[in-house]
């Protein structure tokens, strides 16, 4: 498999590079969508198109277990910084975390599985907007999956890159891989006056010096300390001037979690701080978005990938997952099937303080074959299971 996936490293580097050049974001991703679709129908493959708003999901083989291989194909709002020749040529956007050459992998092992005499069936799930949400707070995979993507699904994989692992490494291990994630949003309401007079007003400011105490004591002294929780405060917006106390502050945050129970406390938690604004006199208004659900990989699926891993790169070269908050959609998928993401090590020289989200995260392409080869074996061994 590392063979037929190593014989076409050209054309997945060019897909990637290509798909670099011209980042799309969120659900507005109709170019790179276009030449998935393209690519696949030209292999062989039965293609559906817009499938939640922009994705695609194409299948080959006829009866038996299906096994569904996920790549996302959103980029990031951000000014690349990187002087290569593939530079991106749309201001403002760049593929920073990676998925350029999700999409390229996951390609390149559409292309190896449409020669195999498959006992089974494959589908490819290519997503948009795993980075962001639409209007009602959805996201790609959970608009995919709304509309069926994973009908008759007996198996889902997917991989990550990871800047921080070298060529040649795989990662992977059963159990919390990284965390859900859920946003608030909040207005404090007071009594809005003059500075000179804060006696005569309900001083926003202090309630939420008050709630901000609150909030920051929900993972240290209401939660279980063995439930991996975070509770953050992202922006704080309030005032006019230095002499005017105001009516109203907005202010709002993130929370992420491992488990549904958590999830619930901590919604509750939350409610509970802002109630201390109005013991003190004021009022508030909340709103809690719901956002991604954990990545919980499953024993079975991330046992078949670590084996795979070992037969292709040795088993020194397999490692577990660092634990991480860290926010991915793709636990959607594995709410309709046993499923698991790995990561595939992509550190490149000169690259190593550059993780992904930043303006100058780069990859080693060498390591483009590697993630090829690891989704079309693993896809394979589990229909001849």
């Amino acid at each position: 498999m590392l063979k037929q996936a190593h014989a076409i490293t050209e054309e997945i580097i060019e897909w990637r590079r290509d798909f670099h050049m011209h980042p799309e974001t969120g659900f507005d991703v109709q170019r790179t969508a276009g030449i998935v679709a393209d690519e696949l129908e030209k292999m062989g493959y039965r293609v559906q198109r817009g499938v939640g708003k922009t994705g695609v999901v194409a299948d080959i083989g006829e009866g038996g277990k299906m096994v569904a291989i996920r790549a996302d194909m959103d980029a990031l709002p951000l000014q690349e910084l990187n002087d290569v020749e593939f530079k991106s040529q749309v201001a403002g956007k760049m593929h920073a975390c990676g998925h350029d050459s999700h999409t390229a992998m996951a390609l390149g092992a559409a292309q190896i599985l449409a020669k195999e005499k498959l006992n089974g069936r494959i589908r490819f799930l290519f997503q948009p907007s795993e980075e962001a949400a639409d209007a009602e707070g959805k996201s790609g995979a959970v608009r995919m999956a709304e509309e069926g993507a994973m009908k008759g699904v007996d198996y889902v994989i997917a991989q990550h890159v990871d800047p921080t692992h070298p060529v040649g490494t795989i990662a992977i291990n059963a159990g919390p891989a990284s965390g859900g994630v859920d946003s608030w949003f909040a207005t404090l309401e007071g009594k809005g006056g003059h500075g000179a007079y804060p006696h005569t007003t309900v001083d926003p400011f202090f309630l939420l010096a008050q709630v901000i105490n609150a909030l920051n004591s929900i993972t240290s002294r209401r939660l279980d300390p063995f439930a991996p929780a975070v509770v953050s405060i992202g922006s704080i917006n309030g005032g006019f001037t230095e002499n005017v106390i105001p009516q109203s502050i907005k202010i709002t945050g993130t929370l992420r979690f491992t488990s549904k129970e958590v999830q619930k406390q901590i919604h509750d938690e939350i409610k509970r701080a802002f109630d201390v604004a109005k013991a003190l006199g004021g009022s508030y208004d909340l709103k809690i978005e719901i956002g991604a659900l954990p990545m919980i990989n499953n024993e079975e699926v991330s046992t078949m990938i670590a084996q795979v891993g070992a037969d292709l790169l040795g088993k020194e070269n397999v490692h577990e997952i660092e634990k991480s908050l860290g926010a991915e959609d793709f636990g959607t998928f594995m709410e309709h099937a046993p499923g698991a993401m790995y990561t595939v090590g992509v550190k490149k020289k000169g690259h190593e303080g550059y993780l992904l989200h930043h303006p100058q995260f780069d990859l080693d392409e060498l390591a483009l074959p590697i993630g090829t080869a690891v989704l079309a074996e693993t896809a394979l061994r589990f229909l001849k299971k």
